[in-house]
């Protein structure tokens, strides 16, 4: 049986930006089957969010294909700060901060790659054993000063000052990569495009500690970007993490399933582990009944259980089913803060008020006689039933723990009021 290609799946799926030795990487493969290669993080905050799962997708279509996986926790790195992508400093976070935030990104890996064929590495482990002199002699001599400011992510802060402590980071970075190359048999590294100059650079130093025959190579994916131009990876509400607490797995697959029709494929491809076969008949439907937004649903449908499992992928249909069909009343208090989060909102008693008087008070309805026509009119519904009396009374206390009313106007228009 012919061996899977992964670096022409790879280009099929566009997620080759550059390489450092094609050639080199493909003969590898060909002639081994130990492959290990690895993608780092710094814990610069408690959670990932979808703009860094790319690299870390590629790693796990190595995995799928048998090779080993390493991902490389910055609790070293991340106490200094990567300048790629910035203009300016990062904030030094403390030791606390630090741990805390390796702890949570650990446990989001585990769950993306399970306990097969995979291992997490943390380069506080070695960095943290070298002192300053052992530092500018075994590896701060093999680095060009005028090579690393001519790196694109330090020639971009020279004009406004980058520090030393930054400055330095591409030597820790190439410290890694020899690391795990010498110690842990890893040959390949894997990082956005803004990585570039970073993984040349441990490439760089393996050749001159290990001998220029001994294989390393690096892969970069190319930087995501929409349709309209814009950067891939944000909502209206700000970036959508893979954390459950900072983005509800409703909204993780809501994000997915509103994606334009100019990018579902790309996205199809980047993020999902659906063939070639299936992701092309997605393609052609998209192309010829739009409407039907069939690899909008698949797509999110992929994702949101990758991400959050079969459970958050469940739930996130339920509710999605429920608010747009209008049939709420067996979501839970949890589920409808999820679904409505980012609906209208208002503010109302917890007494009893007619219904007339409730729509105009919370804003609903510009006036009166607007309320009772849409009343009688049967476009405003209670808490999931339709309400055609002007006599009707709101009960706060009817539903949903009497936190909440929810208003329907229309075909799918809610307004979610909260019960003071």
């Amino acid at each position: 049986m012919a061996k899977f290609d992964i670096l022409e799946d790879l280009k099929w799926r566009g997620a080759i930006n550059q390489e450092t030795d094609e050639e080199g990487l493909r003969k590898y493969l060909a002639e081994h089957d130990d492959l290990a290669l690895y993608c780092g993080t710094d814990p610069t905050g408690d959670s990932l969010h979808i703009g860094h799962l790319i690299p870390f997708m590629i790693l796990k279509r190595f995995q799928m294909a048998g090779y080993h996986p390493v991902i490389l926790i910055g609790g070293g790195t991340g106490a200094i700060g990567d300048p790629s992508g910035r203009k300016t400093e990062r904030t030094l976070q403390t030791a606390a901060q630090v741990k805390h935030n390796e702890e949570c990104l650990t446990n989001q890996m585990k769950k993306l790659f399970g306990t097969e064929n995979f291992e997490i590495r943390n380069n506080a482990e070695w960095l943290g054993k070298i002192n300053l002199i052992d530092f500018l002699r075994d590896y701060g001599k093999f680095f060009q000063v005028n090579n690393m400011i001519n790196k694109d992510v330090v020639a971009s802060r020279l004009e406004n000052g980058i520090s030393f402590t930054e400055f330095t980071y591409q030597i820790l970075q190439a410290i890694d990569f020899y690391h795990l190359n010498k110690d842990d048999g890893v040959q390949l590294q894997i990082g956005g495009s803004d990585q570039w100059g970073n993984i040349t650079a441990g490439i760089d130093l393996i050749h001159k500690l290990e001998g220029a025959d001994r294989p390393a190579f690096g892969l970069t994916i190319p930087l995501m970007l929409k349709a309209d131009g814009t950067k891939f990876g944000k909502s209206a509400g700000g970036a959508v993490w893979l954390d459950p607490e900072k983005t509800s797995p409703y909204e993780f697959y809501q994000f997915w399933i509103n994606q334009d029709d100019r990018d579902v494929v790309k996205y199809l491809k980047y993020f999902t582990f659906l063939s070639r076969e299936e992701i092309e008949d997605l393609a052609e439907k998209t192309e010829k009944e739009p409407w039907k937004r069939a690899a909008q649903k698949k797509l999110a449908e992929e994702v949101t259980k990758f991400v959050h499992g079969e459970a958050g992928l469940k739930e996130a249909q339920m509710i999605t089913d429920a608010l747009f069909s209008g049939n709420i009343k067996n979501l839970s208090v949890i589920q409808i803060e999820q679904g409505l989060k980012n609906a209208p909102s208002a503010e109302a008693g917890s007494e009893r008020k007619n219904l007339v008087d409730f729509l105009v008070d919370t804003k609903i309805e510009p006036s009166k006689r607007q309320a009772r026509e849409d009343i009688k009119n049967g476009a405003i519904y209670v808490n999931g039933d339709r309400e055609q009396s002007v006599d009707f009374d709101v009960d706060p206390s009817s539903a949903f723990d009497g936190k909440y009313v929810i208003i329907r106007k229309g075909k799918r228009k809610y307004t979610l009021v909260t019960v003071k």
